[in-house]
């Protein structure tokens, strides 16, 4: 999130309507309000053209009595200007929402029309997506803020009243049991060109996210994939076929292969499972309209051991929990290396994947002969839902377990130092990162919690709620209190900790390190600490080159390494 974003935000409506009601930092038109980008939409846009441009839909954002974050922004000026941005953290009130639709055709004037809201009229929502059908036909997608339910709404233009109607018959239901709806985000609908039908990801009766055809109601969707694997992503819905990507293949979670279902008959088709399989197990792809031609996309395997002379790059399996491990060239097994362990751990998140990049921790890998290894421990995507929702209303207990099991496994392979080994994050990672250093467990010497998260009371509501719950109800405000880091700030006595954040961070707030602080100096643990003025949440340019930089010391600092 980019901090010059608020600065325009009010003047950037839909304009020559009847009425404009845009105000800044308030009311905002077509574009999202920072929790709604960040936490539910994932765009900076929230307003979309039905096929041929009759209609135009909006999304009116009304942040009205959001509670409001403040920082400062010290820039070069004699004094600091104040940054301002509603922004609801955990039980705080929500922006409420409504849809309007504009008939563009309308040449005596603009006159937005909404999308009635009758499922939810007593309860407080969300809005998660809209999708145009056909240029009178909308599918609009709501979720109650208890997030395991949600609501797709078909509704259609109607000449005789000139009004949007969306009949209940046509509000299809999906809901979980066992935690919230959906992964991440809740699916969006693909309609087939009889308009009416469409396909669905969502989980399976045995909990795993497949593809559904829904003809009617949730209730009766037919599956079409199925297995003890997930469909990942719809690409393209045709007449005669289907195209998606899964992890199916061979049974990696971290894989991505492109298939192809063809309607008539039934019958399912790898396109990539066996295509330069040796250097290529993570695809994507882009189709063109009418699927003829595709680009596949390759993020690699292989190819980081040709370029940075890495002997082992891998996946293994242990204790039901996936990990991939980078080991220095010429790696000996006879030798003790000190380990450094990559956590980010958040829900619905995947860090061991067959994917290529470079980044520090190959570095570390390379030149330090450092082993580095990230593990998916539970509340990760991708395995099913008894994986994923493990973590539900218990944030910071499971992801800490699993990487402290997963240290303690990697020691008993016997080339791991178990005095020396480090575990580090940011974000989410930064606060399992914390929480681990700060669980007295007595595995990690060293550690470093950049822009971490330190209690979930100070956390957005759409994020926190949908995995913890409101902070309101007894149950959930005991575990809130529990999992904070500053809770643990005894147990950092016998650890070395450098945190790390930007000042101006929109996202995780720069309260969270200050609170971590503050609870370190009142139980008089020494520790490291290095702020970034004016950086956001991911402390771009000269500043991120300064925090590897600073990282690296003081984690070769740690592990005795010769500078």
């Amino acid at each position: 999130m980019q901090l010059w974003r608020y600065s325009y935000t009010a003047s950037y409506h839909i304009y020559d309507l009847q009425y404009s009601n845009g105000k800044e930092n308030v009311i905002f038109n077509g574009i999202p309000d920072w929790v709604y980008e960040e936490e539910m939409l994932a765009v900076k846009y929230a307003l979309w053209w039905s096929p041929n441009g009759k209609f135009i839909a909006y999304v009116e954002f009304n942040d009205t009595d959001i509670p409001i974050i403040e920082y400062s922004y010290y820039g070069e000026d004699q004094y600091p200007r104040k940054i301002t941005i509603p922004y609801p953290k955990a039980g705080a009130k929500n922006p409420t929402v409504r849809v309007f639709i504009v008939d563009t055709t309308n040449h005596e004037g603009l006159v937005p029309k909404e999308v009635p809201l009758s499922f939810f009229v007593f309860s407080d929502h969300y809005f998660t997506w809209l999708t145009w059908v056909t240029d009178n036909r909308i599918a609009v997608q709501w979720l109650k803020r208890i997030q395991n339910f949600s609501v797709l709404a078909v509704c259609d233009f109607q000449e005789n009243s000139n009004s949007w109607y969306c009949p209940e018959n046509r509000q299809h239901v999906e809901a979980s049991q066992t935690g919230w709806a959906g992964g991440f985000f809740v699916s969006t609908p693909y309609f087939t060109s009889d308009t009416t039908s469409y396909y669905k990801i969502f989980s399976d009766k045995a909990g795993y996210k497949h593809i559904h055809y829904i003809n009617g109601s949730v209730e009766n969707a037919i599956p079409i994939t199925n297995g003890q694997w997930e469909a990942i992503y719809i690409f393209k819905v045709m007449d005669d076929a289907i195209f998606y990507s899964s992890n199916e293949f061979e049974g990696y979670p971290g894989r991505r292969n492109i298939y192809n279902i063809g309607s008539n008959p039934l019958r399912k088709q790898c396109i990539t499972c066996n295509l330069r399989k040796e250097r290529c197990q993570y695809y994507t792809a882009r189709f063109s309209e009418n699927a003829k031609y595709y680009a596949l996309v390759c993020y690699g395997k292989y190819s980081i051991r040709i370029i940075l002379n890495i002997d082992i790059f891998v996946l293994y399996l242990f204790l039901a929990l996936w990990y991939k491990m980078l080991l220095p060239p010429q790696f000996d097994r006879s030798k003790k290396y000190p380990l450094l362990i990559q956590v980010y751990g958040g829900p619905c998140s995947q860090n061991v994947k067959h994917t290529f990049g470079i980044s520090w921790i190959t570095y570390l890998a390379s030149r330090e002969e450092i082993i580095v290894v990230l593990v998916d421990g539970r509340g990760t995507a991708f395995q099913g839902d008894k994986m994923l929702h493990a973590v539900y209303r218990k944030l910071g207990v499971y992801e800490i377990e699993d990487q402290i099991s997963a240290v303690k496994k990697f020691i008993e392979m016997g080339f791991v130092d178990e005095k020396r080994i480090a575990v580090w994050g940011w974000s989410y990672g930064g606060y399992v990162t914390s929480l681990a250093l700060g669980s007295g467990s007595g595995v990690f010497k060293c550690g470093m919690a950049v822009a971490p998260v330190s209690s979930w009371e100070y956390y957005a509501s759409i994020y926190t709620e949908r995995f913890m719950g409101l902070p309101t109800e007894s149950d959930n405000l005991k575990h809130y209190k529990n999992s904070t880091v500053m809770a643990r700030a005894e147990n950092f006595r016998n650890v070395e900790y450098l945190l790390i954040h930007g000042t101006a961070d929109d996202n995780v707030h720069f309260q969270n390190s200050a609170q971590i602080s503050k609870a370190l100096v009142n139980a008089q643990v020494d520790f490291q600490a290095m702020w970034y003025t004016d950086q956001d949440h991911g402390i771009p340019g000269l500043s991120s080159k300064h925090l590897y930089t600073h990282m690296t010391h003081f984690l070769k600092q740690c592990f005795s390494l010769s500078e």
